[in-house]
């Protein structure tokens, strides 16, 4: 039957507002005073909102971070951990570790059975749970680096708790992906589920449990969650699911400030983090390895430039995987790793043609999901904050502590619970990683702050887990080596190497069939996912014209905000 002009009509203009709307949520913004990336609108606007009633970046990702635990319950959180990037106008720069640590009960063993097998209780559960640090981190970076009180940028969150937000297309496809995992937590059940039905796209999800642990946060600062009541309800969930947390774990949660590690690159200066967080190590070390290499004249994505690439990602996850953990726990030579004369040791031993098998790369020092999420922040004075924190799966643990409305992490999975044995997204470890009480997990997180002659460049980092350092790299080289406009920088696709396994795994429409087989003449396994490699919010900034862009990684669905 023909359509009537007016259905015609009535369809185009559907069309065209989807159009609109995902060209919003996709697509740069351009601003000349500040600017807020991140992976839901309502939290980048709160940061936006800070800085105009006069914060400066770090009050404005502070805010970001409590709002995000409040619309963005998957990956936001106050109960999981992560890493800051601060770099100050002045050129002050500070890493923020606020990274979980294991219960003081937690031993190396402790999640092997009678036969030394890994159990599932490593990655769902209580027992899976190491110590937050998220709250203490961004109470610290508050007063350190922040202009305003904890009780005004807490607020925003406060507000978002208690009155609630619409839950959108993507929370309600991950609830559904996660349903199964989510039913056999009762305290879950109670804050997702209506009439034991998982809450509907457009239906207002309010959270007063998490309203009120965030009234308690605001009237007694990192007291507020690491004692009295909120360490209460944490350590009744412990006893009721077998985990290991304790009060004593909690009152002595402590984030550190480490020296951010300090890298070069064909003239650039990259500022990024240090372990805890084995993501800026491992960026750096790629990084002076292909930086012997002139990648603009092999060509973009040809299967010699990706050889280099490649090659060159397999060197730092083999030292990832022997050297790098907790540096309070075990002695890592990051002078060393980060060094160009140690690159070159590498860069020199690259066949030009052949991949090296995976097997016969050793250290020469004497199933990846999208899980954590990334925000970066800068104001109109020119501070700069480039934030990555997580609860390390979708949905961590997958238990909210019942009274206190938040998710606990499942960060014990990223130690190595048997060492030279992937962990569940298929990281290999050794000794330097493996559990002991007290220990920070090592991470592959990488928030990022890139500076040309004094001045910033990009802030930028990534959800993905152990992608997120290719994802970085990458978005990296296609800006200063292939000198590629911001936003097809971010959205163009990617590959990934990590070791082992022995794969070069590759997005769609990343290589063209000749590549390809080129590759597999070369000796490399390689392998086409539909899962992202990487997922980045980040800013640009254009010295030329003054303008400040944010860019949201389309893989991601954030948002940014500018004004």
């Amino acid at each position: 039957m023909k359509r009537k002009p007016k259905y015609r009509f009535l369809l185009f203009l559907f069309f065209f507002f989807l159009l609109i709307h995902t060209l919003e949520l996709h697509s740069q913004v351009r601003s000349k005073h500040g600017m807020v990336v991140s992976a839901n609108r309502l939290a980048s606007d709160v940061g936006i909102e800070i800085m105009k009633k006069g914060g400066n970046a770090i009050d404005a990702a502070v805010a970001v971070g409590f709002a995000l635990a409040v619309v963005f319950p998957e990956a936001g959180n106050i109960g999981g951990g992560g890493y800051m990037i601060v770099r100050k106008a002045d050129g002050t720069c500070a890493a923020l570790d606020f990274r979980e640590k294991a219960p003081r009960s937690a031993l190396s063993d402790i999640f092997l059975d009678s036969a030394g097998n890994v159990t599932d209780r490593i990655t769902r559960g209580c027992m899976s749970a190491g110590v937050p640090g998220t709250v203490a981190g961004l109470i610290q970076a508050l007063d350190d680096y922040g202009t305003m009180k904890l009780k005004d940028v807490i607020e925003p969150a406060i507000i978002l708790a208690k009155n609630g937000f619409e839950i959108d297309e993507r929370l309600r496809s991950k609830l559904i992906e996660y349903e199964n995992d989510l039913r056999p937590f009762p305290s879950t059940v109670k804050l997702f589920f209506k009439n034991d039905s998982l809450y509907q796209e457009g239906d207002t999800l309010k959270q007063s449990d998490l309203a009120a642990t965030l009234i308690r946060i605001q009237s007694t600062g990192i007291d507020g969650f690491y004692k009295g009541e909120t360490a209460r309800l944490i350590t009744d969930e412990m006893r009721r699911g077998g985990g290991l947390i304790t009060e004593d774990d909690l009152a002595e949660y402590k984030p550190i400030i480490r020296k951010p590690l300090i890298g070069t690159y064909r003239g650039y200066d990259i500022i990024t983090m240090p372990p805890s967080s084995s993501g800026g190590l491992c960026l750096i070390e790629i990084m002076n390895i292909i930086e012997k290499f002139n990648l603009d004249s092999l060509g973009y994505h040809t299967s010699q430039s990706v050889h280099i690439i490649s090659e060159a990602m397999k060197c730092a996850y083999a030292d990832r995987a022997e050297y790098m953990g907790d540096p309070d726990y075990v002695a890592i030579p990051v002078d060393r790793l980060i060094s160009k004369e140690y690159a070159s040791l590498y860069s020199a031993k690259i066949d030009p043609y052949y991949s090296t098998p995976s097997e016969s790369i050793k250290a020469r020092v004497v199933r990846e999901h999208p899980n954590t999420t990334h925000y970066s922040v800068v104001d109109s004075s020119g501070n700069c904050v480039a934030v990555t924190y997580t609860l390390n799966d979708l949905f961590g643990s997958q238990v909210v502590v019942d009274g206190a409305g938040f998710f606990l992490n499942n960060e014990m999975d990223d130690f190595s619970s048997k060492p030279g044995v992937a962990n569940s997204y298929g990281l290999t470890g050794g000794y330097a990683n493996s559990i002991e009480p007290g220990k920070r997990p090592l991470s592959s997180m990488a928030p990022t702050i890139i500076l040309k002659d004094g001045k910033p460049i990009l802030i930028l980092g990534a959800r993905g887990g152990s992608r997120i350092i290719t994802g970085v790299l990458q978005v990296i080289l296609n800006v200063l080596d292939y000198r590629m406009d911001i936003e097809n920088a971010v959205n163009a696709p990617r590959f990934h190497h990590q070791w082992i396994p022995d794969e070069l795994i590759y997005e769609k429409d990343c290589f063209n069939s000749d590549v390809v087989l080129n590759l597999q003449e070369r000796g490399y396994h390689t392998k086409e996912v539909i899962s992202k490699i990487g997922a980045l919010e980040i800013i640009y900034f254009d010295s030329d014209s003054g303008w400040i862009y944010g860019v949201p990684d389309f893989r991601e669905g954030g948002v940014a905000v500018g004004y």
